[in-house]
Parts: C-alpha cells; structure tokens; sequence
C-alpha cells in the first residue's frame, strides 16, 4: 500500500496533508509513504524530516507512480494525477459543492475521492473532523487579525495617564470558529457577546464568559440543522435577529463573524447600513468570506475599508498558521485512514456510516447523494 503526500498546488496555500509524525505511523501501519519534494516547505517541514521519518522523495510523478492512496489539503487538479494506482484514493477537502466539475474529473479518471469535509458529526469520528480542527485556528487567527487591523488596546489598562477602556468583540456564529474567538478574545481583556440561531449555544457562550445577545420568543431554529450545523432561518427570525443585531453592533469595537451553511452560499449577516452604524476605526472579521460572506462588501483576499469601518476578508484563514494547522489535517488523516486499516487486507476498508457519508466517486462515477440530489 503505496501513500502518495502531495505538494499543495493552489496559490497561497501552504499547509501539507502529511506531517514526520503521521509518516512514522504510516510507516507503522505496513504502508510505504512518498513525499514530493518541497511539500513541507509553507509549514517549516524540511525534506530531510520526511526522509528521516523514512518517506521516498521525488517529484510528482515518481511520487504518484503506483500510488493507492493520494493525500492532500485542497483536491489535486485531476490532470495532475497521472500514474496513481487505479482506484486510488484522493483523501482532501474537496470543497465538492463549489468544485463539482473537478468532482466529475475525479469519477473520469477513476479515482475513488473521499471528501473529508463530508466526515459526519457523530462521537467516533471527532477525532477525523478537518472543519473542526482547521476552524479551530481560524477562530483563533479571526480575533488576532482584528487586533492588527484595530488601533487600540484589547485590555483595560489603568495608568498614571488615564484609563484604557477595553475593547468590545462581538461573535456572531457560536459554533467551532465561534466559540475559539470568543475564548481568544476574552483572553486577550476584550468585553466579549455572542450571538447564534441556536439556542443550545447560549449556555455555551456564558461558560466561556461572554454576554448571550439573542432573539427571543421568534420562531426561527429550536435546534441545530443536519450533522451539528446551523439550518436557515426563518422570516421572521431574520427580521427580528437584523433589529437585534442593528441595535448591538453600533456599539462593537471588533465583529467576527463566522457562520456557514454547508452546500450553499453564506447566511448576510451584516449590512451596508449596520456597518455605517459602527464608529470609525471599527473592525469586522469575516471569516465566511470565501464562501460569499457574512458581511455586505466584504471582499475576499482584502482589507477593505467601508464607512470609515475595516472588514477584514483574509482566504484560508486557518492555512496562515501552516505549521500548526498542517499538524491537526495530518492527524485528522491518520486518525481517520488507521481507523479502518484492515491488517489482513493490508489497506483501509471503510464501513457504510463513514465511507458512504465522504465517498464523492466510484468506479467511474459521481456517487454521493448530496451531490446526486
């Protein structure tokens, strides 16, 4: 059972599938690893460490060649792929919804694709959960990237000179991101609030110590949507939660919002008209902003500047704190692909609950039912 671990081809990414660590174990397991070379080298992983750990390196094609399973961050491009094992496993985020025709090429090709961030939320596959791991960090990264672009303190500061009031952050998507911002914030002196669709958040948000602010006796979620996420919300909890939110957000100093529906663009969160309502020198962080954005005019890959107000629009949140984050994708890896190493078969076999759940195509064709529906 030949590993392939691929160098990251999309721009600006430098996280790596793979880790020293997750080799060894590999290695551990009965399988062979190949490393292209460089792999390592956005998240501070010199080549000498894979090959110490005892992985093969070369280019791509000698990495591939023969490869049954190709493990990535972001899909590799199909026409990359020449040389793989047939029936290999692509094993990546796959962003199926929003690259369905790369998807298409996976089935052309042959190529069984799994879909990590398609893993379900259940008890045994926490320990596999990618979006979990990567969006713990970019909750973390979201409230340091506003403390950069904000020209003030975070704490309150009593000096011989006057007192530093402290800064006020608003979280608006209480889930993995959400509840990392609020604890980073609250760490760093911030007067923390929260908000969320979900009611089971609140007692969340008082753990951690922030204000609950959220809309009351409206119909909209009583609960979370399919596999842990945020559904839509109605009408008129919309309504209710803009006047809400209208009302808070004028008196924020940082806003970071967070929210996701998984298949379909980000929920608008924050207008054109509730950013005018901020004081100059505010900041908003939106961390959906690859996915169409929470906020009105956020623009991805920028710092822009609207109503005197800083929104903040970085891509791949989580990738710029590539050491770290490749360590968790790694494990998240491993954790999942020896999870169904069968020794006799000498090779991961996956059951239904999970294999059915992530497996994008098979045998020359697109197979998923979120992707058939």
């Amino acid at each position: 059972m030949k590993i392939a671990l691929l160098k990251e081809q999309a721009t600006g990414e430098n996280r790596v599938a793979g880790t020293p660590e997750t080799v060894k174990k590999f290695i551990a397991l009965g399988a062979t690893v190949s490393v292209e070379a460089g792999a390592g080298a956005g998240a501070a992983i010199a080549d000498a460490q894979f090959a110490d750990a005892g992985a093969t390196l070369g280019d791509r094609a000698a990495t591939l060649a023969g490869a049954h399973i190709v493990l990535g961050v972001q899909g590799p491009d199909p026409a990359s792929l020449a040389g793989a094992a047939p029936g290999a496993w692509i094993v990546a985020s796959l962003n199926p919804f929003g690259e369905r025709a790369r998807v298409d090429a996976y089935a052309a090709g042959g190529f069984e694709a799994l879909a990590m961030e398609f893993m379900p939320r259940i008890t045994r596959a926490q320990s596999m959960d990618i979006l979990s791991s990567q969006s713990n960090l970019a909750g973390y990264k979201a409230v340091l990237d506003g403390a950069a672009e904000y020209g003030r303190a975070f704490p309150m500061m009593m000096t011989a000179a006057g007192t530093v009031s402290a800064a006020r952050v608003f979280v608006m998507g209480v889930g993995v991101a959400g509840l990392q911002a609020i604890a980073t914030a609250r760490r760093l002196g911030a007067q923390v609030s929260a908000t969320d669709v979900r009611s089971a958040t609140k007692e969340q948000i008082q753990w951690l110590g922030a204000e609950p602010i959220f809309v009351e006796n409206v119909k909209g979620i009583e609960g979370e949507g399919a596999g842990g996420y945020a559904g839509e919300m109605s009408p008129e909890y919309q309504a209710a939660q803009a006047e809400l939110v209208s009302s808070h957000i004028a008196k924020q100093d940082i806003v970071i919002t967070t929210a996701l529906i998984p298949g379909r663009p980000a929920p608008r969160l924050i207008s054109d008209a509730q950013i005018a309502t901020m004081r100059p020198g505010s900041v908003i962080v939106d961390l959906a902003v690859e996915a169409g954005g929470n906020v009105e005019g956020a623009v991805a890959g920028d710092v822009v500047t609207v109503h005197g107000v800083k929104i903040v629009g970085h891509r791949n949140v989580a990738g710029r704190l590539a050491a770290d984050a490749s360590a968790l994708f790694a494990r998240n890896l491993f954790n999942f692909l020896s999870a169904f190493w069968d020794k006799e078969a000498g090779k991961p076999v996956l059951d239904e609950e999970i294999g059915d759940a992530i497996r994008l195509t098979k045998d020359g064709a697109v197979v998923n039912p979120r992707l058939l529906g």
